[in-house]
């Protein structure tokens, strides 16, 4: 029995990058704050890159509380939905083409988000991670946290709840 000939790396790449832009570019305020995602297989990693307008504090200065928030809220939705299509892209069933025409998945709505300031933002570049605890059919749970020079030492942290889209078909 034949195997099937597995995808070129690039079509498969490509098809994430397109999934994952889509996602992204999708919500307004993630463009306003200018955050940016990093792709390494399903690992996404975010990255705020340093702006003025993200000061809070003119006199430390540190970035303000309610983008780190949203820095983080916004990692932790776009991590739940990656993970929440990740099967639907890798099989090749998810239509590209639509979301590229901006039809996305519906995303996650926040149920709740918990926010642990654990030192000030520093002015300069900042980068998070969430983890999924859990993505069930209604209920996703997410940990996401961010840091800046050194990921051993995170400025914030955060829990959050998510309402699950209803999958269409």
């Amino acid at each position: 029995m034949a195997r099937a000939t597995p995808e070129p790396v690039q079509v498969v790449k490509q098809r994430r990058d397109i999934a994952l832009r889509a996602l992204a570019g999708g919500v307004p305020y993630i463009q306003y704050l200018g955050v940016s995602f990093d792709r390494r297989g399903d690992e996404l990693t975010a990255i705020l890159p340093y702006d003025e307008k993200l000061i809070g504090n003119p006199f430390l200065p540190a970035i303000h509380g309610g983008v780190t928030a949203a820095f983080l809220e916004i990692t932790a939705m776009i991590t739940l939905s990656w993970s929440w299509i990740w099967a639907d892209l890798e099989s090749g069933a998810l239509d590209l083409d639509a979301l590229e025409a901006g039809q996305l998945p519906r995303l996650p709505k926040t149920i709740d988000f918990t926010v642990d300031y654990l030192r000030s933002g520093l002015p300069r570049d900042a980068y998070a991670r969430a983890r999924v605890t859990r993505s069930g059919r209604r209920y996703g749970s997410v940990q996401a946290e961010a840091w800046q020079d050194n990921r051993d030492r995170p400025f914030a942290q955060a829990t959050a709840h998510f309402l699950m889209p209803r999958k269409e078909g």
